[in-house]
């Protein structure tokens, strides 16, 4: 089953909009009652995507009901059924990314029943418990809801080869020590093939401990691993703060060890590829097929989109171990996956304003970027009307982006004069002049987008400093993201200065972790930076295995971990023989059913 066509049911609730006039009147289709739908789950209208539709399932309407209540747009179907159907349509065009079914005078006169219903890849991403798919083709009258099928049990893999991670605790030093003691016997001696199998955390069924140690390896090593692990003492978690590469992190095949092997990153990839449409398709088969390609992943076509997916999708992973990040901070492009994590805009809205930016920067003469080991004064007299600084990572690390000819210039002039100058690549000179008229035009283009502020504390590497809620409101701020210099060493300032956090760098390579690793803060020890991924492109393990570094790393800073996602590491996969062709089955339904 392909979620990415299917609209999933992830909610639904029985309410009342109040005392009927009389006992055995039917509730009616009122402003009251929809305002009843849209606090249905607890959650104040605020808190729902700007994209929510109610749609209305009955033949009783109030005449006073307009087209739009609280903010949100309200249509009318005559039965549910007819809703349900109308909601997998709107999901699928884009008018909406959650919608409010409700189903008047079920499953009696006095009551509605209401079903939040959310496209199902985009549901499974976020960790909803979707209650099925709509299943739209299947034939029943039009007028009657469609079958809910059952999204089906994960598909399981466990090979005795691959590596998994090993958790274990203690209530005091000692208390680890015995732990520890019990668990190496059981790992010396286990077969192969069970080794899979085994608890992820030890002590079983009880809170992990304060002193804790964890381990990544393969059957053959695990003793030793266990053996050799330093315990830690966690009596105080650093809270977790994510990090978003841009264009320059990318390389052929990034990630590609978790795509059908981790179940939410698999998901999160597809619901922001089939945002794309059919691009979308030639993007995942350009990704899973680097050495068939029909782009090459440093041109702007490819590397924006997939890295754009590739980062929303390990910050989803992320979420999924139980993780919730305090602060958000993107570079260039991740600065657009940061603001769909802080409640900005939309992952479908977000996918449309990576896709402006692609489409406009084609259009601009061929650029490039430059990484320069050297402070922003230092430059300065090397800049042309032609070529600018793109970026200040930190105190030495400065970038330069210009049009391909002015860009060489300044390039061999730098090396003349003994500097570390080293190509990025990228075939666009974003975040130079160069870039003035696609930023006017994908302004145009953002006025359409509903953007809000923040959620949750959202770092801008444009800006270098927090975002404001007009900022983040604003086309043109968005717009100048393209042309103007990114200040991400000020912005990483800000955030390590306002708390000690652990930062997670979720997307490929290790760039922003090595800017992280030079400043003061985290080489004092007052902060704290992990990648996701490994520093250069390697093996389909070598991912997987680096995530779980980065798990036990999460482990040994203090934070309880959902020990089921994790273990997905090791023993979920959904391969067949069309994925060692290089191909995939279609993704699952579009819409599922929450609860």
């Amino acid at each position: 089953m392909s979620l990415t066509s299917h609209s999933a049911v992830v909610r639904r609730l029985i309410v009342s909009p109040g005392p009927a006039p009389q006992e055995q009147a039917p509730v009616v289709a009122s402003a009251t009652a929809v305002s009843a739908v849209l606090r249905a789950f607890g959650r104040s209208p605020e808190d729902l995507p700007a994209r929510t539709v109610v749609l209305i399932g009955s033949s009783a309407v109030d005449p006073g009901l307009g087209a739009e209540h609280e903010g949100f747009t309200v249509r009318t179907a005559a039965t549910a059924g007819l809703a349900l159907r109308r909601a997998h349509h709107e999901l699928q065009e884009g008018t909406a990314d959650l919608v409010l079914v409700a189903g008047f005078g079920e499953p009696d006169s006095q009551t509605i029943t209401v079903y939040a219903v959310k496209r199902a890849a985009e549901a499974m991403a976020e960790g909803d418990a979707v209650l099925g798919v709509l299943d739209v083709t299947a034939p029943h009258s039009p007028q009657a809801a469609p079958p809910l099928r059952p999204v089906g049990q994960n598909p399981r893999g466990t090979d005795p080869d691959r590596h998994r991670l090993i958790l274990w605790s203690g209530r005091t030093a000692d208390d680890e020590v015995r732990v520890r003691a019990e668990l190496l016997p059981m790992l010396g001696g286990i077969h192969r093939e069970a080794y899979p199998a085994l608890p992820t955390a030890v002590p079983c069924g009880t809170q992990p401990g304060p002193i804790r140690g964890a381990a990544v390896a393969v059957s053959t090593l695990a003793a030793r691993a266990v053996h050799q692990a330093r315990a830690v003492d966690v009596s105080r978690s650093r809270p977790v703060a994510l990090l978003f590469p841009g264009q320059g992190s990318q390389h052929a095949g990034m990630a590609a060890g978790l795509y059908r092997r981790e179940p939410v990153f698999t998901a999160a990839v597809d619901a922001a590829l089939a945002h794309m449409g059919e691009e979308g398709s030639r993007v995942r088969a350009d990704w899973l097929n680097p050495q068939s390609a029909a782009i090459g992943i440093d041109d702007v076509r490819r590397a924006q989109p997939l890295l754009f997916a590739i980062d929303y999708a390990l910050g989803r992973m992320i979420l999924s171990w139980g993780v919730r990040p305090t602060a958000f901070l993107g570079h260039s492009a991740g600065e657009l996956v940061a603001a769909t994590f802080a409640g900005v805009v939309s992952l479908r809205d977000a996918v449309a304003m990576v896709q402006a930016r692609v489409r406009e920067a084609v259009k601009i003469p061929a650029g490039g970027m430059l990484a320069v080991a050297a402070s922003e004064e230092r430059l300065r007299p090397y800049l042309t009307d032609g070529v600018g600084i793109a970026a200040v990572n930190a105190n030495q690390q400065v970038m330069l982006a210009g049009s391909d000819q002015p860009l060489g210039e300044v390039a061999d002039r730098l090396r003349a004069d003994g500097l570390t100058v080293v190509t990025v690549p990228a075939t666009s000179p974003f975040h130079s002049p160069a870039m003035a008229p696609a930023s006017d035009a994908i302004e145009i283009d953002y006025r359409d987008i509903p953007l809000r502020e923040p959620k949750l504390p959202l770092y801008s590497g444009y800006t270098g400093t927090l975002m404001s809620p007009e900022a983040a409101r604003s086309p043109r701020f968005w717009a100048d993201q393209i042309t103007d210099t990114v200040h991400f060493r000020n912005a990483l300032d800000e955030l390590l200065a306002a708390d000690d956090v652990l930062l997670i760098e979720a997307g490929p390579r290790q760039t922003l972790t090595a800017f992280a690793r030079r400043h003061r803060s985290v080489r004092l020890g007052a902060g704290a930076v992990c990648p996701l991924l490994p520093a250069r492109p390697g093996t389909q393990e070598a991912d997987r295995q680096s995530v779980l570094n980065a798990a036990a790393r999460l482990w040994t800073e203090g934070h309880d971990l959902d020990l089921n996602a994790i273990a997905r590491l090791w023993t979920w996969s959904d391969d067949d023989a069309s994925a060692a062709a290089g191909t995939r089955t279609p993704p699952l339904p579009a819409e599922a059913l929450v609860a």
